[in-house]
């Protein structure tokens, strides 16, 4: 555990999930992200999905030292030019439109650190015009190794990230990365991790650092965040 004092630590946005409950959308985000945040060395800030105004989003972003884009429910894809596959659990619509705004704020800014993890890694690309291989099961007889479970993930560069085991809950997968650098993959060639080397922390994973017992490919995914913000 970092022991930085409070006015050393940096101001960690995180973006929060979107439910209904009761009949009313409710932000939500599971601890264990906050957590990894404090450990880490941030002080985390949970930011709801509220306005996709410019002028609000240029506001938010200039208020934090980085970001971490939070897993979540599956993107609407017509948004991004594709019908949705009948099969996915759609992502809300208001944190939608705010990720959407959020992301190309923060493109706009790349002295800003970022760490997408899982919908976050999934938004970062579609944003820059990737694509999406959206329900694994039709595509993957290893879909399975990816829900729910931890698996192997091979890396292109180990000084850059690690070969290791990783924890992961999702049934889609980036499969086209558009101009970010591909860092790693799992065995069935799915993409599990890119950046961007010319912004100054811009790191997007597949599986969750938040519940890999991995040090390497979990809590410290949160401090090399930090310490970009530094």
């Amino acid at each position: 555990m970092h022991t930085k004092s409070s006015s050393n630590r940096p101001l960690i946005a995180i973006t929060s999930d979107l439910m209904i409950r009761k009949d009313r959308e409710t932000a939500y985000l599971t601890m264990t992200y906050a957590n990894a945040v404090h450990e880490a060395g941030g002080i985390p800030v949970v930011l709801p999905p509220t306005s996709a105004d410019p002028e609000i989003i240029n506001r938010l972003v200039s208020s934090f030292d980085g970001f971490i884009l939070s897993g979540g429910d599956d993107p609407v894809m017509e948004s991004f030019g594709e019908p949705t596959h009948a099969k996915v659990t759609q992502v809300l619509p208001a944190r939608q439109a705010f990720e959407t705004a959020l992301i190309s704020e923060l493109d706009k800014q790349p002295d800003v650190p970022i760490l997408g993890i899982c919908l976050g890694m999934q938004m970062l690309a579609l944003c820059r015009g990737g694509k999406l291989n959206q329900y694994l099961p039709e595509s993957h007889d290893t879909h399975e190794t990816h829900w729910n479970q931890s698996h192997m993930i091979s890396s292109v560069d180990e000084s850059m990230l690690p070969s290791g085991t990783v924890y992961s809950s999702h049934k889609q997968a980036v499969s086209d990365a558009a101009d970010y650098r591909v860092l790693a993959s799992a065995p069935d060639g799915i993409i599990e991790a890119f950046d961007d080397p010319s912004r100054e922390f811009t790191l997007a994973i597949q599986w969750h650092p938040e519940r890999t017992d991995n040090p390497a490919l979990g809590a410290e995914l949160f401090e090399r965040l930090i310490n970009a913000c530094s």
